[in-house]
């Protein structure tokens, strides 16, 4: 696009975007919080201030992870290369997995039968129950779908293979660390510091997906996706609440989302998918009065159950998979 184009520092520096500053600060708090968990005694005080840290800031990463696989933030591959691999132990998996389950079947199949992570999936009739449930719901067939994947790809894409690899080496060797550095000092810092919040950055980023596109009309070029444009949750997310011009524009930078948002979407989507008050569409929404509607103010009516479709191609379009794991 022309925006990026215009935006985009040039070849001569090391980041693709100066906003990226935001996503490697994040990443260096997160670390922050782990070596504060790690060097101070644990406290049942201390334990809860710094778990609820360690989980905003793995789901943060998380979604640093997201914007990454689809724009990668360094201009150098083996940059992008190494920043996947720190990525991977804020998040709890290894980044290149994000790939298949998101960007192949979410971005490509949205809503249909090929996309592992479509909202009907969860059926429950008290609303709260499929957003908190969500990622359990759909965790187990993404993390079958990831490891079919991954077998695949090890003869039809090698370098994506071998990156993947490097990511899961460190992963394991991050959870030996902290874990025999936590047995040294109180087994209690491994559980709250490490798998919490990696367990928590995992549900949050599906269960993100859950409140996106619930209700919302994926055959529409405009209203399929919900948007929450409120200041200070987009600084927290990296933009994140501009989901619909994401789909739009995948690989569009997130610093740019919004004024691409008001530019192309702004104008033509339901005003009902665009909130300015997250906390408060949340609480109408699973809460008061609770119910499980379209952006038209419809109850939802959920299809027949149906099993997933065959989503692995042999060929996937780069303009949704990120330089380094091509």
């Amino acid at each position: 696009m022309d925006t990026e184009r215009t935006r985009a520092p040039g070849r001569g520096r090391i980041l693709r975007y100066t906003a990226d500053l935001r996503s490697i600060g994040f990443v260096a708090i997160y670390y922050s919080v782990i070596v504060a968990g790690f060097v101070l005694p644990f406290t049942w005080v201390t334990a809860s201030l710094l778990t609820i840290a360690a989980c905003h800031w793995a789901f943060a990463c998380g979604v640093v992870t997201h914007n990454s696989v689809h724009t990668p933030v360094f201009y150098r591959r083996w940059m992008n290369s190494a920043f996947q691999v720190l990525l991977t132990m804020t998040y709890g998996h290894p980044v290149s997995s994000y790939v298949p389950g998101h960007n192949l079947s979410h971005h490509r199949y949205m809503q249909t039968d090929k996309d592992l992570m479509r909202t009907s999936k969860a059926r429950f009739r008290w609303n709260l129950l499929n957003q908190l449930l969500f990622g359990w719901i759909v965790g187990p067939v993404i993390f079958k779908g990831n490891i079919d994947y991954v077998k695949r790809m090890r003869t039809r894409r090698p370098r994506w293979f071998r990156q993947w690899c490097i990511e899961f080496g460190f992963y394991v060797a991050y959870l030996v660390l902290t874990f025999g550095i936590a047995i040294a000092t109180d087994w209690r810092k491994f559980l709250f510091y490490v798998m919490i919040p990696h367990q928590f950055a995992a549900w949050g980023i599906m269960g993100t997906n859950f409140f996106q596109h619930d209700g919302t009309d994926s055959k529409s070029p405009y209203n399929h996706s919900r948007n929450f444009t409120g200041k200070i949750v987009n600084w927290l997310i990296v933009n994140n609440g501009y989901h619909g011009i994401h789909h739009m524009h995948p690989t569009l930078h997130w610093s740019l989302a919004p004024a691409v948002h008001a530019k192309e979407l702004a104008p033509h989507i339901d005003p009902a998918l665009e909130q300015t008050n997250f906390v408060g569409w949340l609480f109408r929404a699973y809460i008061w009065p609770g119910k499980r509607l379209n952006f038209d103010g419809t109850p939802v009516v959920l299809p027949p159950p149906e099993p997933d479709g065959e989503w692995i191609d042999a060929q996937e379009p780069p303009s949704l998979v990120a330089a380094p794991a091509e």
